[in-house]
């Protein structure tokens, strides 16, 4: 008995996920993806030009907006959802709603949040059909510092995680096939007087693996750390990144235009500018008087008819 079998690389839309601090550029860097469409959940890309649907109200706008995305006959390829951890406390407020608690809490210890995950896992699975339909699916999210105590050794540190609940972070983290961590980079040095200062803070990067100070993943090869820009990890999404600018071509100056204008009838033209006092039989092209030469490359044609007309009354002399 055979057993069909497939070999290879599967290309497929990509599951990511995005995090960092408030204002490192995530929706900008968003915007660049192929095709993208927005479900802005907290108003965070009214300074960006993106097509967006209309802020959702309830839970049940999300939804109907995913169901909608999924039947197809539109142009989209990437569905940006901004942001995952408003999108929870959009979740959490559709249960209190229909449970009529006025708090998550009030659900009892964990039990409230733990409603919230098994519903998030349900969201997951519904963007399946998204994937089906070509669409690449970007969660954004913030980030915040929690402490971590490591089971493998005594003590704990400070490191940067999803501003999420404990419940469901894990379940976008195993769902995602990219999480990348974007951030500022700061440099740590030592002054004269021994105290320690952070210094620039301007250049913003993307971290792609996990460490000890922060959560990140994919399953592509990418460099530990990348430029913050969408060419860093655009093969991933199946485009090409942007070919550099070519470096726009100097401006020809009047003496190479009129050049170009008097190819091939060079000797006719010097012979018509000298008779006309415009230039000495020794001067260059440069040397024609600056209104004359604009007069000339205004209307090269009628120029070009008057050198003729002069070389034919000269041959009948």
């Amino acid at each position: 008995m055979t057993i069909p079998t497939i070999r290879g690389r599967v290309a497929r839309p990509q599951k990511a996920v995005i995090y960092g601090p408030e204002g490192v550029g995530k929706s900008t860097l968003a915007s660049q993806f192929p095709a993208p469409v927005f479900i802005d959940t907290e108003g965070g890309t009214h300074h960006l030009d993106v097509v967006r649907f209309p802020e959702p109200a309830t839970w049940d706008d999300v939804t109907a907006t995913i169901a909608q995305l999924a039947v197809g006959g539109h142009e989209f390829k990437t569905l940006v959802i901004d942001t995952a951890d408003w999108l929870e406390k959009r979740l959490a407020a559709h249960i209190c709603k229909k449970a009529g608690k006025e708090s998550i809490e009030d659900f009892g210890y964990g039990k409230g949040f733990t409603l919230v995950a098994e519903e998030f896992a349900k969201f997951l699975a519904s963007l399946d059909g998204l994937i089906r339909q070509g669409i690449h699916i970007v969660f954004l999210a913030h980030s915040t510092v929690r402490k971590f105590e490591s089971p493998d050794q005594a003590g704990s540190y400070d490191r940067y995680e999803l501003k999420l609940s404990k419940q469901t972070a894990p379940l976008i983290k195993e769902w995602a096939d990219l999480i990348l961590f974007a951030n500022y980079v700061t440099k740590v040095a030592e002054g004269d007087t021994g105290r320690r200062r952070g210094i620039g803070g301007k250049e913003r990067v993307l971290f792609t693996t996990h460490a000890a100070a922060y959560d990140a993943k994919n399953r592509h090869g990418l460099e530990d750390r990348l430029p913050f820009a969408f060419d860093s990890i655009a093969r991933v999404f199946g485009a090409a990144a942007a070919a550099p600018a070519a470096a726009p071509e100097p401006a020809k100056s009047v003496a190479d235009q009129l050049a170009a204008v008097f190819t091939g009838r060079e000797d006719a033209v010097r012979e018509f500018l000298v008779s006309r006092g415009q230039i000495k039989a020794e001067g260059t092209w440069a040397d024609i008087p600056g209104d004359y030469a604009k007069r000339i490359l205004s209307e090269p044609e009628r120029f070009l008819q008057a050198v003729e007309a002069n070389q034919q009354q000269e041959a009948a002399k």
